[in-house]
């Protein structure tokens, strides 16, 4: 917890370049306060109680098509068990934006009724933590939008009596999802737990179904699929977002692209991304930092980011921010020292092709699979396609594999990527160029845009001087000396 130097002297040696006049303030949307003018303090949940509120008036209309009436159950997240920032659940954010443990939301589909609850004040645990949201600050009501604010320890009796007039009850099955977090890593996890005879725990999303159909006797019923389509379509509050991810990743791989030399380790390149995310207001990681360089850069999730960059070896850097609870899904390639080879130019050049031809295909009624075929074209053209052992595209939202059908038509809105790659076990070299693209009425947005991807322009970037320049030493650590062994003579 005191190992705060580095990032400081990070932030002097940091000389950012200056915003674009159009770009967004840094954003303070999923803080609970903000001190304003100096004196007053502006409380805002989420995106804002009017998007929440969308979001839920679209669940419940939704819901209604087949339930007129029933309950609606989603619950935050406890308090973590680590000294770790809260970070909360996915799915109860997108419905309440209440960024603060031990919540509750509870609809009732009938009458329209939105309950809130939350736990009483607790001033001890403020003195320690600061700020909570709880259910007698008035502020509360007006931040997220909710007239009805309940103590949490009526969650139960509430339940209790509204079971005689709502049999059914309505949760997300969608595995809980924090910070870094993703539902194709969490519902593996949690199947492998309840599957293991020493362990055998089921999820918290099966634990609270058996417990309202024991306990309480309600029928209860998975709204996942209909969040999930809810979620594929972004809004405008979600694009903002979105688009402030992909600009703050973008600047960050920027800078990892400056600071590349040899003799500096992947883990250089995740430090400094890591340290340009949370100066420009991210929350943290959208997912652990992929910086794989020479026969790592075959690894397509390698994450130990431990080995030294040599010359004549490509580096991989796929690495993005969470900004707002949206995530964004940068990668780039290129050589350490800013030196192509034959090999490099010919896969770098076709790997480029591919994924400028996905992005062209990209446009309201074409789906992702059209996509990678336009991708898997090129590379196979030119003789390469059995080299790309993964899929091209995946939804980007508040996870960085996002949820919704893969199959369904492309339509304004919706935000996934383009990331063909070429992994060369022969030459050692791994070639992955990965964007953010939204779909637009005439066509797509390429949010991650602002970092290049042109390989003279790369080549330039690499020459500039970066953050680990300024670093003392040049970032490379002394050698440990070693020390001198005593031997004592034998007895």
């Amino acid at each position: 917890m005191t190992a705060t130097v580095p990032l400081l002297i990070l932030a002097l040696l940091w000389a950012p370049s200056p915003r674009p006049a159009t770009q967004e303030p840094a954003p303070t949307a999923t803080k609970p306060m903000a001190l304003v003018a100096g004196q007053e303090h502006v409380r805002r949940a989420g995106l804002g109680a009017a998007f929440h509120g969308g979001r839920r008036a679209a669940l419940v209309a939704e819901l209604r098509k087949s339930t007129p009436a029933g309950l609606v159950l989603v619950r935050g997240l406890p308090a973590q068990r680590d000294y770790a920032r809260f970070h909360q659940d996915k799915t109860f954010w997108y419905l309440t934006g209440v960024e603060s443990p031990n919540a509750a939301l509870l609809i009732d589909l009938a009458s329209g009724e939105e309950l809130l609850f939350l736990p009483r004040p607790n001033a001890m645990k403020e003195r320690w933590d600061g700020e909570q949201w709880d259910c007698e600050d008035e502020w509360v009501r007006e931040a997220t939008g909710f007239r009805d604010v309940r103590p949490g320890s009526e969650l139960i009796a509430t339940l209790e009596e509204r079971v005689s007039s709502s049999k059914v009850a309505w949760i997300s099955k969608e595995p809980w999802i924090g910070l870094s977090g993703c539902h194709d890593a969490a519902g593996p996890h949690d199947r492998a737990i309840e599957r293991d005879p020493l362990d055998g725990r089921p999820s918290r999303e099966d634990a609270l179904q058996s417990r309202l159909e024991e306990r309480f006797g309600y029928e209860v019923r998975d709204c996942a699929p209909i969040l999930a389509e809810l979620r594929r379509v972004k809004t405008p509050e979600e694009i903002a977002a979105l688009r402030r991810a992909s600009q703050i990743g973008a600047r960050a791989m920027e800078e990892a692209i400056r600071s590349s030399r040899p003799g500096l380790t992947e883990r250089h390149l995740e430090a400094v991304m890591s340290f340009v995310h949370r100066a420009e207001g991210a929350a943290g990681p959208g997912y652990h930092a992929i910086v794989g360089c020479g026969p790592n850069a075959l690894v397509l999730h390698y994450n130990q980011v431990g080995r030294e960059m040599r010359a004549g070896e490509v580096v991989l850097l796929d690495y993005a921010p969470e900004v707002d609870h949206y995530v964004s899904d940068i990668t780039r390639s290129w050589p350490v020292d800013g030196a192509w080879t034959p090999r490099m130019i010919e896969i770098y050049d076709a790997v480029l092709a591919a994924q400028l031809a996905g992005i062209a295909e990209v446009r309201p009624g074409r789906t992702m699979a059209d996509v990678e075929r336009a991708c898997r074209r090129v590379l196979s053209e030119r003789g390469l396609g059995k080299l790309l052992p993964h899929g091209t595209c995946h939804y980007v939202g508040m996870e960085v594999h996002d949820v919704g059908q893969n199959g369904k038509p492309l339509e304004p809105g919706v935000v996934f990527t383009v990331e063909p790659g070429v992994y060369d076990p022969e030459s050692g070299i791994g070639v992955r160029i990965e964007d953010v693209v939204l779909v637009t009425e005439s066509g797509c947005e390429v949010l991650s845009a602002a970092v290049t991807k042109d390989r003279a322009a790369l080549t330039r970037l690499v020459a500039e001087e970066g953050i680990l320049d300024r670093w003392p030493d040049g970032g490379v650590p002394e050698p440990t000396p070693q020390r001198e062994v005593q031997h004592s003579a034998p007895r």
